[in-house]
């Protein structure tokens, strides 16, 4: 362990920028801006603190509410707005949705103002990055009337795109149809574009049956339209990142028979699906045909078969396979020694992993966060806390900036040893470098400050979670109001239930206010009921085939309740 930070004291980030000396028995070093002070008010970096502050403090003041005593305020402050302050607005502030609107609103009425697409964009980003999509659709019905530019293609690739991270398939394929109808998106022929951002919009989220579902359905309609080789490759990259060799292949025969030419994208999803599940043989016996077709590997072919053999320890094949990477002109890229640093930390060779930062420092390559993370996980799978904060500082000592994945990781070693003030200071660090608050890091903090039984923090936290969009999930509600019964805090339970419960999607909530006694009894007696359903089923059916008939019936009930629904 300390071979590798003595090696870490000597890697130093050739462009870090001006920083002072630290002592190195300190947990956060100069470059954290929260080292010195444990309760700064640090600025936004890079922003006027003029207009910028003024209306920021007015967003986040609880005495203006949104609406109208919100732009009477704003009208006040005399500023006069530009699309430059409101985009530096949306982007580093952390109000909620509803404010931002009100601005939105107060600045397109402002005399001398000029809208601005990539304004109005921003305003629809926020709104469905909230899951509000009810005003975000609003919004865009309403600029369509006006003579003003906007909605664009990127518009309706935000809401399509947010529609499938929140898993809502239809509503998201309704907007791709809605937005295919209008004249800007057909006499522009953005739609082959749109239909690609809806399937990789699909794919990406874990959506690719929906994906697959769709394309063959649009394919139906038109069964002389050939799909384009990208439309291909991105259902390809979908089936292999979900691992289903079967339905890859099966897409690969497909492109075959349409006797479309694959290219190294193609290839590249091949090789990925293939080694992700462990057929590192096939991946690369996919190389040999590739240079057959003409094509030449490259990074992102080799890539996923070096992490695949790191990954089942076979380090000789890998470094064999980087050395053939290494003729190539565009040679090992930090993903390919990244992927090497996994393994090792993977096998519990800190020893190999830094071998392997040397090398790819000796060739010109510098680590990255992602480099750091992987040893971050090394040491988190050990228990090794106090090491990972070592480890922290001396990544910000030489020049080096985290990520989120790097600051969820610091959550998880701290909440682990109840380190509760270092866990806030990790919180306010990931502000002050723009990064969101995340469900994860929320959800660590509430748990830890249940445990530490803090609960009037827990209470404001849950309320900032939800003003700033974020749907705590049930469990996490479920565990704290637990506590707080047991603890016999029922004035607190019943705020955090009265709170919660007009949130959306959390409606089914332990109700704190009946006998635990009734409680158990209910969801004893709903139990005993759907173990007797399925005890009858299992009787009535005494061979597979009833049960696979019984299981049809049930989907296609299911199913025609959802028609009967959207229409």
């Amino acid at each position: 362990m300390n071979r590798l930070f003595n090696f870490l004291r000597i890697t130093k980030n050739p462009n870090p920028g001006s920083r002072r000396q630290v002592p190195g028995n300190r947990f956060f070093s100069d470059q954290s801006l929260l080292s010195q002070n444990p309760n700064p008010n640090p600025k936004t970096p890079n922003l006027d603190s003029g207009d910028f502050t003024t209306i920021s403090d007015l967003l986040a003041n609880p005495s203006f509410p949104s609406g109208p005593v919100l732009q009477a305020a704003l009208d006040r402050t005399g500023i006069e707005p530009d699309p430059s302050l409101l985009q530096r607005i949306f982007d580093h502030s952390g109000s909620s949705p509803k404010a931002l609107l009100s601005l939105f609103f107060w600045a397109e009425r402002r005399p001398g103002y000029r809208s601005s697409v990539a304004i109005f964009n921003a305003m629809v980003k926020v709104l469905a990055r909230a899951r509000q999509f009810e005003p975000a659709r609003w919004l865009i019905l309403d600029r369509l009337k006006k003579p003003i530019e906007g909605p664009d293609l990127s518009t309706f690739a935000i809401l399509i795109r947010r529609y499938a991270r929140a898993g809502m398939s239809l509503p998201a394929i309704k907007t791709f149809e809605f937005a295919c109808s209008l004249e800007l998106i057909k006499n522009s022929n953005l739609e082959l574009n749109l239909f690609e951002i809806l399937l990789d919009s699909f794919c990406k989220e874990g959506l690719i049956r929906e994906a697959s579902e769709y394309f063959h359905a649009r394919r139906g309609m038109d069964p002389s339209w050939v799909p384009p080789i990208q439309v291909f490759n991105i259902l390809l990259n979908g089936w292999s990142q979900a691992r289903q060799i079967e339905h890859m292949e099966r897409l690969w025969d497909e492109m075959k028979k349409e006797n479309l030419k694959p290219n190294v994208v193609t290839y590249s999803a091949l090789v990925e699906g293939y080694s992700q599940m462990c057929h590192v043989e096939v991946a690369i016996e996919l190389l040999g045909r590739m240079r057959r077709d003409g094509l030449e590997p490259n990074a992102i072919i080799y890539n996923p078969i070096i992490n695949a053999l790191g990954k089942e320890g076979r380090f000789k094949e890998a470094l064999g396979i980087m050395e053939r990477f290494l003729v190539l002109e565009s040679g090992p890229t930090i993903t390919t020694y990244n992927s090497l640093v996994k393994g090792f930390c993977r096998a519990g060779d800190l020893e190999g992993a830094t071998k392997i930062l040397k090398m790819m420092i000796s060739r010109g390559i510098m680590p990255t966060a992602t480099t750091y993370n992987h040893l971050f996980s090394y040491l988190s799978k050990l228990g090794k806390v106090e090491e990972g904060l070592n480890l922290y500082t001396k990544m910000l000592e030489s020049g080096y900036s985290p990520d989120q994945l790097t600051y969820h990781l610091l959550m998880k070693l701290l909440c682990k040893e109840e380190r509760l003030e270092q866990a806030k200071q990790v919180l306010k660090e990931m502000k002050v470098r723009g990064y969101d608050l995340g469900l994860c890091e929320c959800t660590m903090l509430i748990h830890l400050l249940c445990k530490m039984h803090r609960f009037e923090e827990v209470l404001v936290e849950f309320e900032d979670m939800i003003q700033r969009g974020i749907l705590p999930d049930y469990i996490t509600c479920q565990t704290v109001i637990d506590e707080l019964k047991k603890q016999g805090m029922r004035e607190i339970a019943r705020k955090l239930y009265n709170m919660i419960s007009a949130v959306p999607h959390l409606v089914e909530l332990p109700n704190v206010c009946v006998r635990d006694k009734d409680a158990f009894h209910a969801r004893r007696t709903a139990i005993m009921q759907k173990a007797k359903a399925i005890s009858d089923t299992l009787k009535a059916c005494k061979d597979s085939q009833g049960l696979v008939k019984h299981r049809n019936q049930s989907k296609n009930a299911v199913m025609g309740q959802r028609i009967r629904t959207c229409r």
